[in-house]
């Protein structure tokens, strides 16, 4: 478990970056130290390098003695012992509780003793602590450095107690252990216990009645268990013990792993946006929550999600109509989301259609028969029945008092019994078996055979402050039209411009006004005469150009 630490000097002038254990290349990287005051701030960079065991070159510093734990009284002299060797030979230094020791600052008290290497004798530096204070007790590591690189030492505790007339303390724990704590199967914890008192106290950790700790390597105030691929959950107790007392705190590790996934959900309801389900958890311990996914079954649609679900029962909402969809559930506990249910499939109801039929078309096919035809609407939300076509000779009147033309099982139909030279407007609509959906825009037609049908598409395109482009699409065969009439105005006034030209999918209108709001509308002409015109749209041309 990687642990990055900042130590901060007691004067506030200085701090130390600790990374252990180092791996790499994850640690690998230039680290910056930042000073700053109220007058400004000043940095500096550092390259940190990592060298595997085995590459390490030949002159690499090696510890080939660290200090070890040691115990002294208050006022004596406590000495921590170390050897280092390399090429070329190492300078060593010391560290206390992770900081650097600087023995100039001690007024002698704290020296570093050093003497030469001869022949194969390694480098000694050790630290020597006359006359002890309680400051003084800590974590000690010694650094050997050269040119080729860093080695530190394993870091030994130096316990100082007190005299032995001072009052003694019985142990107690400054760090417990937790008292439980959950991992996955094959997973690693370490666990810290650390006690103090005067003597010192010895920490162990035990598993029911085996000891894990040795006797003969009991550490003094601080014992960390590590447990690795752990499988089974089980109770361990860490015991501290000095000539005044035992102590325990006990800390159980328990193996959780991922939930079980959840039974098949049961569809119970279902309407035309919601699909209601119920499930069996699947698991005998209580999960936190359970998470749905849901997607329509097609091959692009992607699985949404529906989290922090405390029952096992849902309605899933927002849904489309008359859509297959497939469904799982997920359960969640401390330890994390388990595998997804078998997936169950179910459809949404219909519903009236939601659009209408589309690309209307018209024509005149005898003397007082019409044509009409349609594709299928976009949003059909069901499955179609039928159809109603709505015709009338005066557009004025409610839609109830058209006439109505049933169709079903196609989108083509006749109108017969049409009265000669009048112009009828149509318009459609698609029904399911809940209901009709809405009906499609108007469209015209004149009773008058040879005569073209009402241009389709009509729209704008191109838009200027002085000119108007309308295009569209001829109705049904455009050999017979000769040439189309356009109709537009100034706004609502009742006078209209009048503008004819050949065959063609597209006019620009020019000369108008700028920032004017105008109305358009078309129809084509044949031999036989002019057919019905278009619905009218409106464009607005643009302000001036300065």
């Amino acid at each position: 478990m990687k642990e990055v630490m900042t130590v901060e000097f007691d004067e506030g002038a200085g701090a130390v970056l600790r990374i252990q254990p180092l791996r790499a290349p994850r640690d690998e990287n230039i680290y910056e130290c930042v000073a700053e005051n109220s007058e400004g701030e000043i940095s500096v960079q550092a390259k940190l390098s990592i060298i595997r065991e085995d590459l390490l070159p030949a002159g690499f510093p090696n510890i080939d003695m660290g200090p070890q734990l040691k115990v002294v009284e208050r006022t004596r002299t406590a000495t921590m012992l170390c050897a280092a060797s390399g090429n070329p030979d190492p300078e060593i230094t010391w560290f206390k509780d992770f900081l650097p020791i600087d023995p100039s600052t001690s007024n002698g008290r704290i020296k570093q003793l050093r003497s030469e290497a001869i022949e194969s004798t390694p480098i000694r530096g050790a630290l020597q602590i006359e006359n002890t204070e309680e400051t003084d007790q800590g974590k000690y590591e010694c650094v050997a450095s050269n040119v080729e690189g860093v080695r530190y030492s394993s870091p030994a505790n130096l316990y100082v107690r007190e005299l032995r007339e001072v009052r003694r303390v019985p142990p107690r724990f400054s760090i417990t252990p937790p008292t439980m704590q959950e991992i996955m199967p094959g997973g690693s914890i370490n666990i810290t216990c650390v006690a103090v008192g005067s003597p010192m106290p010895y920490v162990k950790w035990m598993l029911n009645s085996e000891d894990l700790t040795p006797e003969d390597e009991m550490p003094v105030g601080r014992n960390v268990l590590e447990l690795n691929d752990v499988h089974e959950s089980a109770n361990y107790t860490c015991m501290a013990m000095s000539s005044l007392g035992i102590i325990e705190a006990n800390s159980q590790i328990i193996v959780k792993s991922l939930p079980k996934p959840p039974g098949t959900p049961v569809v119970t309801e279902t309407t035309a946006t919601s699909i209601t389900i119920t499930w069996d958890s699947g698991n005998p311990e209580p999960v936190s929550h359970y998470i749905i996914q849901y997607r329509a079954k097609s091959p692009e649609s992607k699985f949404e999600t529906v989290e922090s679900i405390t029952t096992t029962r849902y309605s899933i909402g927002g849904l489309s109509p008359n859509t297959d969809y497939e469904i799982r559930v997920s359960a969640y506990n401390t330890i994390g989301q388990g595998p997804p249910s078998e997936p169950v499939e179910a459809r949404t109801g219909e519903q009236a259609p939601a659009s209408p039929p589309c690309n209307i078309q018209a024509r005149i096919i005898s003397q007082n028969t019409m044509m009409v035809r349609w594709d299928e609407p976009e949003e059909p939300n069901g499955q179609i029945k039928g159809y109603r076509v709505y015709y009338t000779m005066d557009p004025s009147q409610p839609m109830s008092m058209w006439h109505i033309h049933n169709v079903q099982d196609s989108v083509i139909t006749t109108i017969q019994s049409l009265v000669a030279t009048e112009t009828y407007t149509i318009r459609v609509l698609a029904f399911t078996s809940v209901g009709d959906g809405p009906f499609s825009d108007p469209i015209h037609v004149k009773v008058l055979q040879g005569v073209p049908g009402q241009p389709t598409n009509f729209q704008v395109g191109e838009v200027s402050d002085t000119s108007v482009e309308l295009t569209w699409e001829p109705v049904f065969e455009k050999e017979g039209i000769i040439s189309y009439e356009l109709h537009y105005s100034e706004g609502r006034q009742e006078s209209q411009v009048k503008k004819t030209f050949g065959p063609t999918s597209s006019y620009v209108v020019q000369g108008l006004r700028a920032n004017t709001e105008y109305f358009f509308s078309l129809a084509a002409v044949s031999n036989k005469g002019i057919g019905a015109f278009t619905n009218e749209i409106s464009q607005r041309t643009s302000q001036a150009s300065m």
